[in-house]
């Protein structure tokens, strides 16, 4: 595969030294950015667990204090009075039979699904479809709640999912490449600090293997471990 001479010159300022310091990746990543469009702007981690065991599994949610830079639409499947309640919190979609026959019939055009417990139920044969769309409710998440309001601002405001795969990797965005410097670093770091936080206590050995950062057409840079470690407990 053939790259231009950006993409060269961005992966060999990438390579030119071994680790960054947070900041000090963040103001690289948007000093050789080159793409003609507003990037996403990953996390990823490498961590010393064994997803297979239960008791090593990884996951949960942090909300971004400066939000995510994406549009997220956001469905409600409930009954009653916390229909009312979705809507007013900013849900973009609310409703109940509707939309559990949608989604039976294959449609997913959605970013995140909150849902009541009563609606489990019928919500739950549906796993096929959601699940591996990463869009099936989970009380760990917090999208199967009583409390859709909530559930539905912290959505909006840019709260995300992370959870290890089956390699021992984790990976989230952590804003755009347009954002300011201060904020993608404060973005990642929260992001961080809840993977460093969500430690199993089984957990063996090094935790923290490596981490990195990266736009979406962009190099990835490694990051100071130590550094983000230190960062978390100050």
């Amino acid at each position: 595969m053939k790259h231009g001479k950006k993409f060269k010159a961005a992966h060999t300022e990438a390579k030119s030294r071994d680790v960054y310091s947070l900041p000090e990746a963040v103001d690289k990543l948007k000093q050789v950015k080159f793409a003609r469009f507003d990037e996403s702007v990953d996390m990823a981690f490498r961590i010393g667990v064994d997803p297979r065991k239960a008791d090593q599994m990884v996951r949960g949610t942090v909300s971004l204090p400066h939000g995510t830079g994406k549009s997220v639409r956001v469905l409600v499947i409930t009954k009653g009075e916390k229909e009312e309640e979705a809507r007013a919190a900013g849900a973009d979609m609310v409703g109940s039979d509707e939309y559990i026959a949608k989604i039976q019939a294959g449609w997913t055009d959605v970013d995140a699904i909150v849902a009541t417990p009563d609606m489990m139920g019928q919500l739950g044969r549906l796993g096929k479809v959601l699940g591996p769309r990463g869009l099936m409710p989970n009380p760990k998440t917090g999208t199967v709640t009583t409390d859709v309001a909530k559930a539905v601002r912290e959505l909006k405001g840019g709260r995300i999912e992370y959870r290890v795969d089956k390699t021992g990797n984790v990976a989230a965005p952590v804003g755009k490449a347009s954002f300011e410097s201060k904020a993608l670093v404060e973005n990642a770091q929260a992001l961080a600090d809840a993977v460093l936080r969500a430690r199993p206590s089984t957990a063996k050995g090094t935790y923290l293997k490596n981490a990195s950062i990266s736009s979406t057409m962009g190099p990835g840079f490694k990051l100071d471990v130590a550094a983000l470690q230190a960062e978390h407990k100050k």
